[in-house]
């Protein structure tokens, strides 16, 4: 019986479309690729989830590599935290099944910077009992080890919770541990997979 409930952040309780703020942005395809790869597929992003760099010693690695390209660099993560927006849907959800009586828990990949924004300007963040922010730990999905410490921590049983995430190799890797999962693709498929907890 499922009694616990974890959400991942990104694309699952905040928007996450970076290359739609590029294309806001710059209006130049070219150069919304380029930062695209050198930003948000970089190595140094995954230090940023990671909490062993900071964002600003993430914009002078960046920028070393992509000199001609320092002031679309800072531009660019000046201002990205601006996209991570509630996907209204799935706080309505949050609500619901608080109210229901389940247990909330966050487990997300997520920077310290970032984290730190949204979490005081979203009120949602206030359903949650607790969770694992990975730069807080210096570990990250689909890692096992994450997982087991969320489930140290709040002494929960992988059996009772449920996990959703909009990553299929997050998914896995809590399957793994025997914690029950979901896929989420969009709110309104989330909300007919949870209508038996809701």
């Amino acid at each position: 019986m499922v009694k616990n409930i974890i959400f991942d952040i990104g694309n699952v309780l905040l928007e996450f479309k970076p290359l739609d703020y590029l294309k806001r942005t710059f209006n130049d395809e070219n150069l919304e690729k380029l930062l695209y790869k050198e930003i948000f597929q970089c190595e140094e992003w995954v230090h940023l989830d990671r909490g062993i760099l900071t964002q600003d010693e993430v914009v002078k690695l960046i920028s070393l590599r992509n000199p001609k390209y320092e002031v679309h660099i800072k531009k660019c993560m000046d201002n990205w935290i601006e996209i991570l927006t509630p996907i209204e849907g799935t706080v309505k959800i949050l609500s619901k099944l608080k109210e229901n009586g389940y247990k909330l828990y966050l487990l997300s990949n997520f920077h310290s910077l970032a984290f730190e924004t949204v979490y005081s300007k979203y009120d949602f963040f206030k359903y949650f009992d607790g969770g694992i922010i990975s730069y807080k730990e210096k570990l990250l999905k689909p890692e096992n080890k994450i997982y087991t410490k969320l489930l140290d921590t709040y002494n929960l049983n992988a059996e009772e919770c449920l996990f959703i995430d909009d990553t299929l190799v997050n998914i896995e890797a809590a399957n793994i541990l025997g914690i029950n999962t979901l896929h989420f693709e969009s709110y309104e498929t989330l909300k007919k997979s949870l209508d038996k907890f809701i």
